[in-house]
Protein backbone atom coordinates (compact mmCIF):
# COMPACT_ATOMS: atom_id res chain seq x y z
CA UNK A 1 0.00 0.00 0.00
CA UNK A 2 3.08 2.63 1.10
CA UNK A 3 4.46 1.57 -2.17
CA UNK A 4 1.20 2.39 -3.88
CA UNK A 5 1.30 5.87 -2.53
CA UNK A 6 4.86 6.76 -3.59
CA UNK A 7 3.82 6.05 -7.42
CA UNK A 8 1.30 8.45 -7.27
CA UNK A 9 3.25 11.18 -5.71
CA UNK A 10 5.95 10.63 -8.22
CA UNK A 11 3.77 10.92 -10.76
CA UNK A 12 2.02 13.94 -9.55
CA UNK A 13 5.53 16.03 -9.66
CA UNK A 14 6.01 14.63 -13.24
CA UNK A 15 2.84 15.63 -14.47
CA UNK A 16 3.06 19.54 -12.76
CA UNK A 17 6.79 19.43 -14.39
CA UNK A 18 5.42 18.92 -17.83
CA UNK A 19 2.45 21.34 -17.22
CA UNK A 20 5.43 24.21 -16.84
CA UNK A 21 6.61 23.38 -20.07
CA UNK A 22 3.30 24.50 -21.69
CA UNK A 23 2.47 28.24 -23.12
CA UNK A 24 2.90 29.46 -20.06
CA UNK A 25 6.35 28.24 -19.28
CA UNK A 26 7.48 29.36 -22.91
CA UNK A 27 6.20 32.90 -21.70
CA UNK A 28 8.32 32.94 -18.46
CA UNK A 29 11.42 31.76 -20.64
CA UNK A 30 10.95 34.19 -23.09
CA UNK A 31 14.40 36.98 -22.67
CA UNK A 32 13.92 40.36 -21.22
CA UNK A 33 14.97 43.29 -22.85
CA UNK A 34 15.35 46.94 -22.18
CA UNK A 35 13.82 49.28 -25.57
CA UNK A 36 13.81 53.03 -25.98
CA UNK A 37 10.61 53.88 -28.48
CA UNK A 38 12.05 56.03 -31.70
CA UNK A 39 10.13 59.55 -31.98
CA UNK A 40 10.56 62.22 -34.11
CA UNK A 41 12.09 65.21 -32.85
CA UNK A 42 13.35 68.74 -34.15
CA UNK A 43 16.84 68.67 -34.12
CA UNK A 44 19.08 72.30 -34.87
CA UNK A 45 22.04 70.63 -36.31
CA UNK A 46 25.66 72.27 -36.31
CA UNK A 47 29.04 71.98 -37.62
CA UNK A 48 32.65 72.14 -36.09
CA UNK A 49 35.01 73.57 -38.41
CA UNK A 50 38.70 75.17 -37.48
CA UNK A 51 39.04 78.53 -38.32
CA UNK A 52 41.63 81.50 -37.58
CA UNK A 53 41.08 85.14 -36.61
CA UNK A 54 42.29 88.00 -38.94
CA UNK A 55 41.67 91.67 -38.52
CA UNK A 56 38.65 93.36 -39.43
CA UNK A 57 40.89 96.36 -40.66
CA UNK A 58 44.42 96.62 -41.29
CA UNK A 59 46.78 99.95 -42.77
CA UNK A 60 50.12 99.57 -43.39
CA UNK A 61 51.64 103.02 -42.70
CA UNK A 62 53.93 104.22 -45.35
CA UNK A 63 55.37 107.80 -46.05
CA UNK A 64 53.86 109.48 -48.67
CA UNK A 65 56.97 111.91 -49.32
CA UNK A 66 60.77 111.77 -48.31
CA UNK A 67 62.12 112.98 -45.64
CA UNK A 68 63.95 112.54 -42.46
CA UNK A 69 61.59 111.32 -39.27
CA UNK A 70 61.53 114.20 -36.89
CA UNK A 71 59.23 112.42 -34.12
CA UNK A 72 57.43 109.17 -33.17
CA UNK A 73 54.10 110.62 -31.73
CA UNK A 74 52.61 106.99 -30.62
CA UNK A 75 53.00 104.37 -28.08
CA UNK A 76 53.82 100.60 -29.60
CA UNK A 77 50.96 98.31 -29.12
CA UNK A 78 48.87 101.36 -28.04
CA UNK A 79 45.16 102.21 -29.87
CA UNK A 80 45.10 104.72 -31.97
CA UNK A 81 42.63 106.82 -33.49
CA UNK A 82 41.57 107.76 -37.30
CA UNK A 83 43.48 111.02 -38.26
CA UNK A 84 45.92 110.69 -35.26
CA UNK A 85 49.68 112.03 -36.17
CA UNK A 86 51.89 108.81 -36.12
CA UNK A 87 55.50 110.32 -37.49
CA UNK A 88 56.54 113.52 -38.00
CA UNK A 89 58.88 114.18 -41.22
CA UNK A 90 61.08 117.39 -41.08
CA UNK A 91 58.65 120.20 -42.95
CA UNK A 92 61.34 122.35 -43.34
CA UNK A 93 62.11 122.00 -47.04
CA UNK A 94 58.21 121.77 -47.73
CA UNK A 95 57.48 125.08 -45.79
CA UNK A 96 59.94 126.71 -48.05
CA UNK A 97 58.73 125.33 -51.25
CA UNK A 98 55.21 126.05 -49.88
CA UNK A 99 56.46 129.51 -49.09
CA UNK A 100 57.75 130.39 -52.65
CA UNK A 101 55.04 129.07 -54.78
CA UNK A 102 52.81 131.65 -52.68
CA UNK A 103 55.21 134.38 -53.12
CA UNK A 104 55.07 134.27 -56.72
CA UNK A 105 51.51 133.54 -56.72
CA UNK A 106 50.23 137.61 -56.32
CA UNK A 107 53.04 138.96 -58.94
CA UNK A 108 51.69 136.33 -61.55
CA UNK A 109 47.92 137.12 -60.81
CA UNK A 110 48.15 141.03 -61.09
CA UNK A 111 50.25 140.29 -64.59
CA UNK A 112 47.10 138.29 -65.76
CA UNK A 113 44.49 140.58 -64.92
CA UNK A 114 46.90 143.17 -66.75
CA UNK A 115 46.92 141.14 -69.64
CA UNK A 116 43.03 140.66 -69.75
CA UNK A 117 42.05 144.14 -69.29
CA UNK A 118 44.93 144.82 -72.45
CA UNK A 119 43.34 141.79 -74.27
CA UNK A 120 40.27 143.99 -74.74
CA UNK A 121 41.71 146.98 -75.68
CA UNK A 122 43.89 145.17 -78.58
CA UNK A 123 47.18 146.30 -75.95
CA UNK A 124 48.50 142.92 -75.91
CA UNK A 125 47.62 139.84 -78.05
CA UNK A 126 45.73 136.56 -77.26
CA UNK A 127 49.41 134.59 -77.02
CA UNK A 128 50.46 137.04 -74.58
CA UNK A 129 47.36 136.69 -72.51
CA UNK A 130 47.44 133.09 -72.94
CA UNK A 131 50.93 132.77 -72.12
CA UNK A 132 49.87 135.02 -68.43
CA UNK A 133 47.34 132.86 -67.92
CA UNK A 134 49.16 130.01 -68.31
CA UNK A 135 52.07 131.33 -66.19
CA UNK A 136 49.39 131.80 -63.37
CA UNK A 137 47.72 128.85 -63.58
CA UNK A 138 51.27 126.57 -63.36
CA UNK A 139 52.17 128.94 -60.13
CA UNK A 140 48.41 127.56 -58.66
CA UNK A 141 49.07 124.11 -59.32
CA UNK A 142 52.37 124.43 -57.60
CA UNK A 143 51.06 126.23 -54.50
CA UNK A 144 48.79 123.27 -54.28
CA UNK A 145 51.31 120.55 -54.87
CA UNK A 146 53.62 121.98 -52.55
CA UNK A 147 50.75 122.48 -49.68
CA UNK A 148 49.95 118.54 -50.04
CA UNK A 149 53.48 117.40 -49.65
CA UNK A 150 53.73 120.03 -46.56
CA UNK A 151 50.63 118.07 -45.27
CA UNK A 152 52.25 114.35 -45.99
CA UNK A 153 55.06 115.37 -43.40
CA UNK A 154 52.37 114.66 -40.86
CA UNK A 155 51.80 110.47 -41.40
CA UNK A 156 48.37 109.98 -40.30
CA UNK A 157 46.65 106.66 -39.41
CA UNK A 158 43.31 106.37 -41.83
CA UNK A 159 41.86 103.61 -39.41
CA UNK A 160 41.25 103.55 -35.82
CA UNK A 161 42.74 100.16 -34.06
CA UNK A 162 45.84 98.85 -32.19
CA UNK A 163 49.18 99.83 -34.07
CA UNK A 164 52.40 97.59 -33.65
CA UNK A 165 55.90 97.97 -33.33
CA UNK A 166 57.90 101.02 -35.40
CA UNK A 167 59.61 100.05 -37.75
CA UNK A 168 61.73 103.40 -38.14
CA UNK A 169 63.06 105.58 -35.00
CA UNK A 170 63.83 109.90 -34.92
CA UNK A 171 66.32 110.49 -37.32
CA UNK A 172 65.41 108.18 -39.73
CA UNK A 173 65.28 108.26 -43.99
CA UNK A 174 62.49 107.10 -45.14
CA UNK A 175 61.29 107.55 -49.28
CA UNK A 176 57.76 107.87 -50.34
CA UNK A 177 55.64 104.68 -50.76
CA UNK A 178 58.33 102.67 -49.54
CA UNK A 179 58.28 98.85 -49.47
CA UNK A 180 58.77 98.76 -45.86
CA UNK A 181 56.03 99.87 -44.11
CA UNK A 182 56.83 102.16 -40.90
CA UNK A 183 54.12 100.72 -38.80
CA UNK A 184 50.31 98.69 -39.05
CA UNK A 185 47.15 99.32 -37.57
CA UNK A 186 44.36 96.84 -37.39
CA UNK A 187 41.02 97.08 -36.23
CA UNK A 188 40.31 94.54 -34.07
CA UNK A 189 36.47 95.21 -32.64
CA UNK A 190 34.77 93.59 -34.79
CA UNK A 191 37.63 90.97 -35.70
CA UNK A 192 37.07 88.00 -38.89
CA UNK A 193 37.44 84.54 -38.24
CA UNK A 194 38.06 83.08 -41.76
CA UNK A 195 36.82 78.85 -41.41
CA UNK A 196 37.98 76.84 -44.67
CA UNK A 197 35.22 74.43 -45.61
CA UNK A 198 35.51 71.21 -47.85
CA UNK A 199 33.72 71.50 -50.74
CA UNK A 200 32.04 67.99 -50.24
CA UNK A 201 31.00 68.82 -47.11
CA UNK A 202 29.53 72.00 -49.35
CA UNK A 203 27.71 69.88 -51.52
CA UNK A 204 26.41 67.59 -49.14
CA UNK A 205 25.08 70.24 -47.21
CA UNK A 206 23.03 71.54 -49.87
CA UNK A 207 21.77 68.08 -51.14
CA UNK A 208 19.84 67.81 -47.56
CA UNK A 209 19.17 71.49 -48.19
CA UNK A 210 17.53 70.44 -51.63
CA UNK A 211 15.67 66.95 -50.70
CA UNK A 212 14.39 68.63 -47.82
CA UNK A 213 15.76 66.43 -45.00
CA UNK A 214 17.42 69.94 -43.64
CA UNK A 215 15.66 73.51 -43.48
CA UNK A 216 17.14 76.75 -42.59
CA UNK A 217 16.75 77.75 -38.76
CA UNK A 218 15.08 80.95 -39.19
CA UNK A 219 15.39 81.77 -35.80
CA UNK A 220 20.00 82.07 -35.63
CA UNK A 221 20.12 81.51 -39.52
CA UNK A 222 24.07 82.82 -39.21
CA UNK A 223 24.70 82.56 -35.64
CA UNK A 224 28.43 81.15 -34.68
CA UNK A 225 29.94 80.05 -31.65
CA UNK A 226 33.02 79.90 -31.07
CA UNK A 227 35.65 77.40 -28.94
CA UNK A 228 39.07 78.95 -28.06
CA UNK A 229 42.22 76.83 -28.35
CA UNK A 230 42.23 76.18 -24.16
CA UNK A 231 38.43 74.66 -24.85
CA UNK A 232 36.27 77.72 -23.55
CA UNK A 233 33.73 78.91 -25.05
CA UNK A 234 33.58 82.75 -26.79
CA UNK A 235 31.11 84.73 -24.29
CA UNK A 236 30.04 86.68 -27.85
CA UNK A 237 28.38 85.00 -30.57
CA UNK A 238 29.57 85.81 -34.07
CA UNK A 239 27.22 86.21 -37.18
CA UNK A 240 28.32 84.20 -40.61
CA UNK A 241 29.09 87.09 -42.73
CA UNK A 242 29.76 85.86 -46.81
CA UNK A 243 31.33 82.53 -48.37
CA UNK A 244 34.39 82.89 -50.74
CA UNK A 245 33.32 81.93 -54.20
CA UNK A 246 36.42 80.52 -54.93
CA UNK A 247 37.71 77.67 -54.47
CA UNK A 248 41.20 76.66 -53.32
CA UNK A 249 42.57 73.97 -55.42
CA UNK A 250 45.37 72.88 -53.07
CA UNK A 251 42.40 72.17 -50.37
CA UNK A 252 39.32 71.70 -52.21
CA UNK A 253 37.49 74.14 -50.00
CA UNK A 254 36.09 77.16 -49.62
CA UNK A 255 36.38 80.28 -46.96
CA UNK A 256 33.65 81.31 -44.91
CA UNK A 257 34.14 84.24 -43.05
CA UNK A 258 32.47 85.31 -39.82
CA UNK A 259 32.29 88.85 -37.97
CA UNK A 260 32.41 88.57 -33.84
CA UNK A 261 32.48 91.42 -31.54
CA UNK A 262 35.23 92.26 -29.73
CA UNK A 263 34.84 94.80 -27.50
CA UNK A 264 37.66 94.02 -24.96
CA UNK A 265 40.22 92.85 -27.65
CA UNK A 266 40.37 89.37 -25.97
CA UNK A 267 40.68 88.15 -29.60
CA UNK A 268 43.78 88.85 -31.24
CA UNK A 269 44.91 88.13 -35.56
CA UNK A 270 46.06 84.51 -36.10
CA UNK A 271 44.43 83.14 -33.20
CA UNK A 272 42.98 79.36 -33.65
CA UNK A 273 39.43 78.41 -33.08
CA UNK A 274 36.78 76.17 -33.89
CA UNK A 275 33.37 77.47 -35.07
CA UNK A 276 30.17 75.97 -34.25
CA UNK A 277 28.23 76.45 -37.64
CA UNK A 278 24.34 76.38 -37.65
CA UNK A 279 23.85 73.96 -40.84
CA UNK A 280 19.51 73.94 -40.45
CA UNK A 281 17.32 72.39 -38.41
CA UNK A 282 15.84 68.10 -38.54
CA UNK A 283 12.36 68.76 -38.28
CA UNK A 284 11.99 64.68 -38.09
CA UNK A 285 15.07 63.70 -36.92
CA UNK A 286 15.73 60.28 -34.83
CA UNK A 287 17.85 59.57 -32.39
CA UNK A 288 19.11 56.30 -31.23
CA UNK A 289 21.22 55.58 -28.27
CA UNK A 290 24.76 54.42 -29.32
CA UNK A 291 24.71 51.41 -27.35
CA UNK A 292 21.73 50.21 -29.52
CA UNK A 293 23.48 49.99 -32.57
CA UNK A 294 26.28 47.36 -34.25
CA UNK A 295 28.35 46.61 -37.03
CA UNK A 296 27.98 43.90 -39.23
CA UNK A 297 30.94 42.05 -40.85
CA UNK A 298 30.30 44.38 -43.64
CA UNK A 299 31.06 47.09 -41.61
CA UNK A 300 27.05 48.32 -42.11
CA UNK A 301 25.40 49.99 -38.84
CA UNK A 302 22.58 47.38 -37.37
CA UNK A 303 20.06 47.97 -34.70
CA UNK A 304 17.87 45.10 -33.53
CA UNK A 305 13.98 45.84 -33.22
CA UNK A 306 10.47 44.60 -31.51
CA UNK A 307 8.09 43.94 -33.67
CA UNK A 308 4.30 44.34 -32.88
CA UNK A 309 4.60 40.54 -32.25
CA UNK A 310 7.36 40.78 -29.54
CA UNK A 311 9.87 39.00 -31.92
CA UNK A 312 13.20 40.88 -33.05
CA UNK A 313 14.28 42.24 -36.28
CA UNK A 314 17.02 43.56 -37.61
CA UNK A 315 17.54 46.80 -39.50
CA UNK A 316 20.48 48.33 -41.56
CA UNK A 317 20.75 52.07 -40.68
CA UNK A 318 22.39 54.87 -41.98
CA UNK A 319 24.10 57.07 -39.57
CA UNK A 320 24.37 60.96 -40.41
CA UNK A 321 26.38 61.78 -37.66
CA UNK A 322 27.12 61.16 -33.72
CA UNK A 323 25.23 63.70 -31.70
CA UNK A 324 26.41 63.43 -27.38
CA UNK A 325 25.77 59.64 -26.67
CA UNK A 326 23.67 59.19 -29.57
CA UNK A 327 23.70 58.27 -33.59
CA UNK A 328 21.44 60.72 -35.88
CA UNK A 329 19.70 58.09 -38.09
CA UNK A 330 19.37 58.79 -41.56
CA UNK A 331 17.28 55.44 -42.83
CA UNK A 332 16.63 52.44 -40.94
CA UNK A 333 14.25 53.57 -38.33
CA UNK A 334 10.67 55.02 -38.01
CA UNK A 335 9.08 56.86 -35.43
CA UNK A 336 7.44 53.98 -32.65
CA UNK A 337 10.28 51.68 -33.18
CA UNK A 338 11.15 49.93 -30.23
CA UNK A 339 15.21 49.46 -30.43
CA UNK A 340 16.97 47.15 -28.30
CA UNK A 341 19.74 49.05 -26.34
CA UNK A 342 19.98 46.64 -23.33
CA UNK A 343 20.00 42.71 -23.38
CA UNK A 344 21.31 42.73 -26.78
CA UNK A 345 23.25 39.80 -26.54
CA UNK A 346 20.23 37.60 -25.71
CA UNK A 347 18.10 38.42 -28.46
CA UNK A 348 18.51 37.03 -32.19
CA UNK A 349 16.34 37.98 -35.16
CA UNK A 350 12.85 35.89 -34.97
CA UNK A 351 13.50 35.19 -31.35
CA UNK A 352 10.32 36.48 -28.96
CA UNK A 353 11.42 38.61 -26.15
CA UNK A 354 9.48 40.45 -23.45
CA UNK A 355 9.90 43.98 -23.30
CA UNK A 356 10.71 46.23 -20.99
CA UNK A 357 11.06 50.41 -21.10
CA UNK A 358 14.67 50.73 -20.74
CA UNK A 359 16.22 53.39 -17.90
CA UNK A 360 19.35 54.61 -18.21
CA UNK A 361 20.85 54.76 -14.70
CA UNK A 362 23.33 57.46 -15.55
Amino acid sequence: MRMKWVFIIIAGFLLAGCGSQGPGGAQQNRPEVGVVTMRAERLVLTKELPGRTAAFLIAEIRPQVNGLIQKRLFTEGSEVKAGQVLYQIDPAPFQAAYDKAKANLPALRLRADRYKEALIEKAVSQQEFDDADAALKQSEAELETARINLNYTKVISPISGRIGTSSVTEGDIVTAYQATALATVQQLDPIYVDIPQSTSELLRLRRNLEDGRLNHDETNPNKVKLILDDGSVYPLDGALQFQDITVDPTTSSVILRVIVPNPKGFLLPGMFVRAVIIEGANEQAILVPQQGVSRNPKGEAIALVVDAENKVQQRTLVLDRAIGDKWLVSAGLNPGDQVIVEGVQRAMPGVSVKVVPFEDSR
